[in-house]
């Protein structure tokens, strides 16, 4: 927790002694706690700030989750998405990205924890239930990093043993921290996959800040996996500069001299990516940052994106370097066109139920190989 400097909590008057609130607390020490009466009021105190996301990232606020827990992945239009479902248990993070798009995703800049957590309990049982023959990929990772106030908030505790016997649920933690210690000892039955984004060490230094380092986070791996944990790695976003091809090459290496490939459950690839809205924010917050120096081109999604000659040849150089250790890994494409799978794998899925479809066979063949191992 030192890595990440909270200046204030703000409380919602409405969850003022709930469990999870009174732990939150209790590992606050002297960090100043203001109540209020909504939500509103901390977006407008933080928006008297001259940075108020860089505010934000200091700032918790401590809630119920009035809507549903559970959404399908937005995707994006025109892209192949693979329906993962986000649990929105906490949305934003301390880490602070210079490409991340929740600067200005989320209207409200403080790192928000929803504290109801048995109506999240109902609504997963719900969903899970609601197609019992369709395997769920659930995760917390997408809105927040999953992990980085696990120390405070021991939401690990919880959803990892509730997801221990689910026979149609995957629960992923994904995170840019070593922050597993609540993980070890928990008995998780290998439904859970704990994840990480990695870049090379250039990147997260310079555009990762307050994020462990790549070796910090391959310890942490390392450490799950001799617990039983399935490993996920996110290569996302792949960032394009002179060195690329050396610097990613590195990570690999580094990935299995700690990690044991056949534990990877699967592995995305994504070039950075932005919505148009997201440039004049990294101006101003990140004048250093040279991430925005690249060509980079609106798409028919209104994103923009390194040419695709680009992309494809960075997804080509690393799936390559990747199946160099380890042929047998599931490596798929996060929001890309036909053409680009086409172009990177040669085939493609026909759409998003049909990668879906993939991942429920990579998973059921996945744990099928790991009871073998383990007989």
């Amino acid at each position: 927790m030192a890595r990440y400097e909270l200046k204030r909590i703000f409380l919602d008057r409405g969850v003022a002694g709930n469990p999870v609130t009174e732990r939150i607390l209790s590992k606050a020490g002297e960090i100043p706690v203001t109540m209020l009466n909504s939500v509103q009021e901390a977006t407008r105190r933080l928006g008297s700030f001259e940075d108020p996301i860089g505010e934000g990232k200091h700032s918790l606020l401590i809630t119920r989750q009035k809507g549903e827990f559970v959404k399908p992945c937005p995707g994006t239009h025109h892209r192949i998405c693979c329906r993962y479902q986000i649990i929105n248990l906490i949305t934003n993070c301390p880490i602070d990205c210079s490409y991340c798009i929740l600067q200005g995703y989320l209207n409200n800049p403080a790192i928000t924890i929803y504290v109801n957590i048995d109506e999240l309990f109902a609504q997963v049982e719900e969903k899970l239930s609601s197609n019992p023959s369709r395997i769920f990929r659930l995760g917390t990772g997408e809105l927040g990093d999953s992990l980085a106030f696990d120390e405070m908030t021991h939401f690990s505790t919880t959803m990892v043993p509730f997801f221990s016997d689910k026979e149609n649920g995957i629960f992923e933690l994904k995170t840019k921290t070593d922050e597993v210690s609540n993980l070890l000892d928990l008995d998780h039955g290998g439904k859970t996959v704990v994840s990480w984004s990695v870049n090379p060490e250039k990147v997260v230094k310079e555009e990762e800040l307050s994020a462990s380092t790549l070796a910090e986070r391959l310890e942490a791996a390392r450490k799950c996996q001799q617990k039983g944990y399935p490993i996920g790695l996110h290569f996302d976003p792949l960032i394009h500069y002179p060195e690329w091809k050396r610097d990613y090459r590195g990570v690999i290496e580094k990935v299995f001299e700690r990690i044991d490939g056949k534990g990877i459950i699967w592995v995305s690839l994504g070039g950075f990516r932005f919505p148009p809205y997201l440039k004049p924010i990294i101006r101003n917050r990140f004048p250093a940052s040279k991430i925005l120096c690249a060509e980079l081109f609106p798409g028919n999604d209104g994103k923009f994106r390194y040419l695709k000659s680009i992309r494809v040849e960075m997804y080509r150089e690393i799936v390559r370097r990747l199946r160099d250790y380890e042929p047998s890994l599931f490596i798929y494409l996060c929001m890309e066109s036909q053409e680009v799978w086409e172009k990177v794998f040669g085939w493609s899925p026909k759409d998003n139920e049909a990668l879906d479809a993939l991942f429920a066979q990579r998973i059921r063949s996945f744990y099928a190989k790991s009871q073998l191992a383990n007989t």
